[in-house]
């Protein structure tokens, strides 16, 4: 009520607005029993809160004084801009109109009703908001951004396209953005759409146009807007930077140095060449002296033949002509640069200051404007229409699609890498080309003549950053190579490692991306490409990337099974690449090493339902190092039988632990081992094993890690404990125990442990008929949800579906069951018939799952929900 209020105020604009009116506006039709009580209580509450005397009382009613509010700005900011419109300040007005509308959030009043009084005011506000974002496109296309004016339009007569003056300035910036045929369709879209809709024709102002665009009037070409004349375009379609070309031009109306950073092959120069034009832009890749910066900027702008001082007549040129400066690749010279563009800055007012570099100046006031890869989509169509540039007769296929994403995901999506493949697809196809990259610089061939990189090749590209690196830098980032879908920080070594990566990150050699939990770090293939092809040394840079694994997976070992589980979980996932670059490498060249990092990873394989991928490593490493440590040995053995369980390879598993308890018994300093092994004994004798075995073995386990004070071993094996009793036919003793195992990973903060402890007792109240199923199985998914546990996941979910069968829930228990079979045909996770619960109703995962199956959220919300249909 104290923000309805206000708003109602707000909107009076100062006039003193009545009791009554107020009244209305609060409650409408109901009132309280005593309104003008009520609105006391809440002027005195507003009072408190505005400054001053803001909030008056007069004979008419109340109302704000001199209120400072969004609309207020709104229309001061629009004054300005109307006033430097006139002046032919049209930077000036252009930033006033971007800062009224930046003021727009939602629709003016949007608290209050729909009566005559306040829709006439937010109708009033949406007008002035309208012709507001026209003039603010307007004011850009008299600047000469011509397409970043298009970028701006383009969405406005999508918003409202019977406005014709969006449509006349749209049109007028496309022809002066040399898109001739481009403007004439935009006034045909306009002329069909009102003759379609309305039934009328265009207004005068846009067939007057339309008939100066078909008779190329003079009077029509571009208002000089920097400090040379735009040249011709290049002679290539600009194909997915159009977000880019608008930010670049919104940047520059309000802010006087803006640098465009980007690697090699981004497209930093085409950028800056698309919206400037080829003329106006500044090249500096050949100024290799920095004694020759101001004599090249100074040549580009037009200043020939000068007499004294180069740089004062420089600067007299940019006061008297220049509004736009642009300047071209400097990262060679970055200091130098910086310090001419913050002289010419500060003794030029009027100056502004676009530069493209692979680093940023570093100049106060300056804002980047990062230039990555190509979205997905964009960098597929720029490879096809470059294809068929080339081959006019080619047709593109679905399977061809399919390889244009692989090709262009494989090349970075850089729109020169792009370029450059394109142009091959004629000797390789796409397929081939895909193929062959692994020698990338040299199948992409040499860069076309008269293109706008200064190198002639993808490698020079690469290599111009690589040689602007200092000799730490460089053997910094030669380091990185091997690292497979990035890395996290401590991956670069010590604290003072720290600032070089942080050099490198600036320099667009090394990627960063911090909108994650924690930062990551990585770099573009192509760069990865060429530094593989630089190190002198790869073998050894590679075995040191193998060692950062084997660290990684060993400090990880222990936290897989304890209160640290979920990050641990998390982390390896997201370093799933890396790990399997170091295991293939070690299983080349360290193949016991592979076998122990292999080992450890046992419940990251099951967890993370790749139960396939961890036994091929295993299976392999195990042939591959049959003269490793006994335990070793044993310890891979009965990591793989885990893994057959899970697959629903029982009698593989029993009798791999079977051999592995055999062995590690006679050995009575692997007293740990054996305990893990026999743990493991007893549950993969779950279900429908010999309980006499896993009570003897999960028993053994539990006086084993009790003695050792393993405390997650513990409660695990008092969980394979209670699981034992059960099928043993002691179900109410198992039941107790299972609980109290509940209760020891509670308290020792093992909350995967308690998780799988939940669904074992809920798996044994299935059929009960208590209802306390339900419970369990919603606390256990949630937790094996913070663990990211799918293959315990889907076990709960199928004994959900049961249950909720049981619980006349058929639906429910339909979209279950559809989401675990999904699962199972895509990871070969047969977890339905694990643990206690073994009963799997006929047909329920028989034949193909369902084509368009259910999500896990959706299974998830199903089980989680706290009430069931009746």
């Amino acid at each position: 009520m104290p923000r309805r209020l206000l708003a109602i105020l707000v909107a009076g604009e100062g006039r003193p607005v009545s009791e009554e009116s107020l009244a209305e506006g609060l409650w409408g039709d109901r009132p309280p029993r005593n309104p003008a009580g009520a609105l006391q209580v809440y002027v005195s509450r507003l009072r408190r809160v505005l400054p001053g005397t803001a909030l008056q009382r007069s004979v008419g009613g109340y109302r704000l004084v001199a209120p400072d509010t969004d609309v207020e700005r709104f229309r001061g900011h629009l004054v300005r801009a109307r006033a430097s419109a006139a002046d032919e300040r049209h930077s000036d007005a252009h930033e006033s109109f971007e800062a009224a509308l930046r003021l727009w959030r939602g629709t003016p009043y949007e608290d209050l009703g729909d009566d005559p009084s306040t829709a006439a005011v937010r109708a009033a506000l949406l007008e002035q908001r309208d012709s507001a974002q026209e003039e603010a496109a307007a004011a850009l296309l008299a600047t000469g951004e011509h397409a970043g004016a298009v970028a701006a339009l383009e969405p406005l007569v999508h918003a409202a396209p019977y406005r014709e003056r969006r449509w006349t300035l749209l049109a007028l910036a496309l022809y002066r953005s040399g898109r001739q045929a481009d403007a004439l369709n935009a006034v045909r879209r306009v002329r069909t759409l009102l003759a379609e809709e309305l039934g009328v024709d265009p207004g005068p102002e846009l067939r007057r146009l339309e008939g100066r665009i078909l008779s190329q009037d003079p009077d029509l070409a571009p208002v000089g807007g920097t400090i040379a004349t735009r040249g011709d375009r290049p002679l290539t379609s600009f194909i997915g930077r159009d977000a880019d070309l608008a930010l670049l031009s919104r940047l520059f109306g309000t802010h006087r140095l803006v640098t465009v950073v980007g690697p090699a092959g981004a497209g930093k120069t085409r950028l800056a060449v698309e919206w400037a034009g080829r003329d106006a832009v500044v090249r500096l890749a050949d100024v290799t002296d920095p004694a020759h910066l101001v004599s090249a900027v100074a040549a580009a702008v037009g200043v020939t033949g000068f007499t004294g001082d180069p740089y004062e007549t420089l600067v007299e040129r940019l006061r008297m002509h220049g509004k736009a400066l642009v300047l071209d690749n400097c990262e060679h010279l970055v200091g130098d640069v910086a310090a001419l563009v913050v002289d010419l800055l500060d003794r030029v007012p009027g100056l502004r200051v676009v530069a493209t570099s692979r680093s940023p100046l570093g100049v106060d006031g300056e804002r980047h404007l990062p230039l990555g890869p190509l979205a997905a989509d964009d960098a597929v169509t720029l490879l096809a229409d470059r294809i068929r540039a080339g081959r006019p007769g080619w047709i593109e296929q679905d399977a061809d699609r399919r390889d244009l994403r692989r090709l262009a995901d494989a090349l970075d999506r850089l729109p020169l890498a792009l370029e450059l493949a394109a142009a091959r697809v004629r000797t390789f196809g796409v397929r081939g080309l895909v193929e062959n990259l692994d020698d990338r610089f040299t199948v992409l061939g040499r860069i076309p003549r008269s293109t706008m990189t200064p190198h002639a090749t993808l490698q020079e590209a690469v290599a111009w950053s690589f040689g602007l690196l200092s000799a730490e830098e460089h053997a910094f980032a030669v380091r990185l190579w091997p690292y497979e879908g990035g890395f996290p920080l401590e991956a670069a070594g010590s604290a003072a490692k720290l600032g070089t990566l942080i050099s490198l990150v600036d320099q667009s050699v090394v990627t960063a991306e911090t909108s994650g939990s924690a930062a990551r770090y990585g770099m573009l293939e192509t760069i990865r490409a060429y530094g593989r092809s630089v190190d002198e040394d790869p073998a050894a840079t590679r075995a040191a990337h193998a060692r950062w694994v084997r660290e990684l997976v060993g400090r990880a070992e222990g936290d897989l099974q304890g209160v640290r589980s979920a990050t641990t979980m998390a982390a390896l996932r997201r370093e799933l690449p890396n790990l399997r670059a170091g295991l293939a490498h070690d299983l080349a060249h360290a193949p016991v090493e592979a076998l122990r990092t292999a080992a450890r990873l046992m419940w990251f394989w099951i967890r993370s339902g790749l139960l396939a991928e961890g036994n091929r490593m295993l299976t392999a490493a195990l042939a591959a190092a049959p003269d490793a440590p006994l335990g070793d040995i044993v310890r891979a053995e009965a990591s793989s039988a885990g893994l057959h369980y899970f697959t629903g390879d029982v009698t593989t598993a029993r009798r791999m632990l079977a051999d592995a308890n055999r062995t590690v018994s006679a050995q009575p300093h692997h007293r740990g081992l054996l305990a893990e092994v026999r743990y493991y004994q007893a549950l993969v004798q779950l279900p429908g094993g010999d309980p006499e075995i896993a009570l003897d073995a999960s028993a053994e386990a539990y006086a084993i890690a009790t003695e050792t004070r393993t405390t997650w071993l513990i409660a695990a094996a008092s969980m394979a404990w209670g699981a034992a009793l059960v099928i043993a036919g002691r179900t109410a003793e198992g039941r107790h125990r299972l609980r109290a195992a509940v209760r020891l990973a509670d308290a020792s903060g093992l909350v995967w442990t308690a998780a799988l402890s939940e669904l074992m007792l809920a798996q044994t109240l299935v059929d009960a008929g208590t209802g306390e199923a339900l419970p369990l199985l919603r606390s256990s998914l949630r937790r094996f949800l913070i663990e990211g546990d799918l293959s315990n996941q889907l076990a709960v979910l199928h004994n959900g579906a049961l249950a909720l069968d049981a619980a006349d829930d058929p639906a429910g228990a339909a979209l279950l069951r559809d989401v675990v079979h999904s699962h199972q045909a895509r990871s070969d996770i047969r977890s339905a018939g694990t643990f206690l619960q073994s009963v799997v109703p006929q047909g329920w995962y028989e034949g193909a799952p369902p084509s368009r199956p259910p999500t896990l959220d959706q299974a998830v919300a199903v089980l989680t929900a706290e009430t069931r249909p009746v």
